[in-house]
């Protein structure tokens, strides 16, 4: 087949791939020719409806991706031949919803997927004067800090908002949170089981986006308190999690004691003696935590423990360390540690203060305020206010 007749091949199929994905959009009430011929305000709207319809659901929602990402893969294709120019407006608008959905994922760099967005509008839209600039923050920029969270003012942007497009940063947010804290206790998987619970209802169509986003709430403030279960039990996340796998429901208060004196020990003997550089590599420091365990275990741990018992929790405790810790002090805790980073305000004249309120100091003359977000890309509650000068 010569270029001509594969140029031919590749048009036909990125025909098909656009009528799919216009009958998609259609299906979901998008309007895209509407879209196409609105002016740039119109657009953002039409835009934020457009994402809002598709994210009914997972299905639905990987459903467009992948059928805008087949357009684009197409349209790629037949570049730089002529015939690719009568495709451009659509395979733009495709690339730019997918990319404002992929923008809510936790695990996607924002920075990057909104800066195309913010290029792929300019180019593709005529501009008015003026340019709306979407927020560049990336999710990794802050940890969830689940004790920043109004949750009275999410319910309330919830109602104001687009539903489906606000859950799904709900949802994105807690699922972030929820995976870091798993990370860091093992013990906490039966929350991840009950978010994938509440997603599997949603996606089945059980429950609507009301009850599902109520059902999120209810859910990040269980979070919100497990988060908070180290400080009330006296001991840091580190110990919680070896307490927690120590831990066996029909201990009395004075065992329970116990069992937090042996989690401390032995967290301290093994970040000061056992745990050197590149211990998992070598048997004998292996061989070493290993009997470390056993031995701080067996001397510590209350009578109760059978034989049985205290074998498991020798065998969970020594796979928390070897997945937990990498020596010489390196660890999933001392990583989390280092990646928390100050706020920085987007504006000089605008204040926001997490969870709380915000206020509005000086605004320059002819101006227009493009966006406000209650909600931070990265987690839950950062008010922003941008502007563009007309």
């Amino acid at each position: 087949m010569n270029e001509e007749d594969l140029a031919t091949k590749f048009i036909k199929e990125l025909e098909i791939a656009i009528q799919e994905t216009m009958s998609f959009c259609e299906e979901k009430g998008i309007d895209i020719h509407k879209t196409l011929s609105s002016t740039k305000f119109e657009r953002i709207k039409l835009l934020d409806d457009a994402v809002d319809a598709i994210l009914v659901n997972d299905k639905s929602k990987r459903k467009y991706l992948a059928l805008a990402a087949d357009v684009n893969k197409l349209y790629r294709a037949i570049l730089p031949d002529s015939e690719a120019m009568k495709f451009g407006e659509l395979s733009s608008l495709f690339k730019v919803i997918g990319d404002k959905i992929r923008s809510l994922s936790p695990e996607v760099d924002i920075s990057e997927v909104m800066g195309k967005v913010e290029k792929l509008l300019d180019e593709s839209i005529e501009a008015e004067g003026y340019v709306i600039r979407e927020p560049l923050e990336s999710y990794e920029t802050h940890r969830v800090d689940l004790s920043q969270i109004d949750f009275e003012a999410l319910k309330r942007q919830f109602t104001r908002e687009k539903k489906h497009i606000q859950a799904e940063r709900l949802k994105n947010a807690v699922k972030r949170k929820l995976t870091e804290m798993v990370r860091l206790n093992r013990s906490r998987l039966s929350f991840l089981e009950k978010f994938q619970r509440m997603i599997d209802e949603y996606n089945s169509g059980a429950i609507n986006v009301e009850l599902f986003f109520d059902k999120l709430l209810a859910f990040a403030k269980e979070l919100r308190e497990e988060e908070k279960r180290g400080i009330s039990e006296n001991l840091t996340e580190e110990e919680l999690a070896i307490f927690d796998l120590l831990y066996k429901p029909d201990l009395s208060e004075k065992e329970k004691r116990e069992v937090k004196i042996v989690a401390e020990r032995l967290l301290a003997v093994l970040k000061k003696e056992k745990l050197v550089l590149d211990w998992r590599k070598r048997q004998q420091t292996r061989a070493d935590v290993v009997l470390t365990i056993r031995d701080i275990l067996d001397e510590g741990l209350p009578r109760s423990y059978t034989p049985e018992v205290y074998q498991q929790k020798c065998d969970l405790v020594y796979q928390h360390v070897y997945d937990a810790y990498y020596g010489l002090g390196r660890s999933v805790y001392a990583v989390g540690a280092s990646s928390r980073h100050s706020p920085v305000n987007p504006y000089p004249n605008i204040s926001y203060h997490h969870g709380k309120k915000f206020q509005i100091a000086r605004i320059p003359a002819k101006s227009v305020i493009t966006s406000i977000i209650l909600f931070n890309f990265s987690g839950f509650m950062k008010f922003k206010i941008y502007f563009s000068k007309i």
